[in-house]
């Protein structure tokens, strides 16, 4: 491991959803749904597909790195400087779904984005619990 990939940060939210992962994988991969909870953009679980997701801040830009239906979604989420990969996996439990969000590649001197996110992704995981309760 190189000296600058052992100083990046990562930052993990994990969410127990009392709905079945297939309704989570919607939620996570239907633009109109992504809409609700996080940011416009057209995000698809297609490897390679590239989008955009836009906020009153300005944009990232995006790339399906790794797909597995109803597992995994793996994404680059590279904007305002920051160059990290956002990476959702989905464990069926009896209640329901376990997520768990990584977003990793924060280097020393983006603290600022650090925080943003470190504060951010909870937030965002509240937004999606109410949409799920939502939608069918």
């Amino acid at each position: 491991m190189t000296d600058a990939a052992a100083a990046t940060r990562t930052i993990v939210v994990e969410r127990e959803f009392a709905h079945p992962p297939e309704k989570v994988w919607r939620a996570l991969t239907r633009p109109e749904l992504v809409a609700e909870w996080l940011m416009a953009g057209d995000v698809a679980p297609t490897l390679g597909h590239r989008f955009a997701f836009g906020a009153d801040w300005g944009h990232v830009d995006c790339e399906v790195v790794e797909v597995e239906p109803e597992r995994t979604l793996a994404y680059s989420w590279d904007g305002m400087g920051l160059e990290s990969t956002v990476t959702w996996t989905l464990t069926p439990t009896a209640a329901g779904t376990h997520l768990r969000m990584e977003q990793t590649g924060f280097q020393p001197d983006q603290k600022l984005a650090y925080h943003g996110a470190k504060a951010g992704w909870p937030r965002f995981l509240g937004a999606l619990d109410d949409l799920l309760a939502r939608i069918d």
